[in-house]
């Protein structure tokens, strides 16, 4: 996933799920996983880090 896609998928995620979309996008990673699905898996890191940094520091 690309950059752009990244931060799309990171800004909706976070519009819906607020400060639990961090946890929301470690979930769906951690389910990527189980199911032999690596690169997806690194797709909903990425989104992860990117939630993380749209809300700043010392916010969790």
């Amino acid at each position: 996933m690309d950059a752009l896609k990244t931060a799309e998928y990171a800004r909706a995620l976070y519009s819906v799920h607020g400060d639990q979309a961090e946890a929301e996008a470690a979930r769906k990673m951690r389910e990527c996983e189980a199911a032999g699905e690596a690169r997806q898996a690194q797709d909903w890191l990425a989104v992860r880090r990117t939630i993380r940094q749209i809300r700043g520091p010392n916010q969790g």
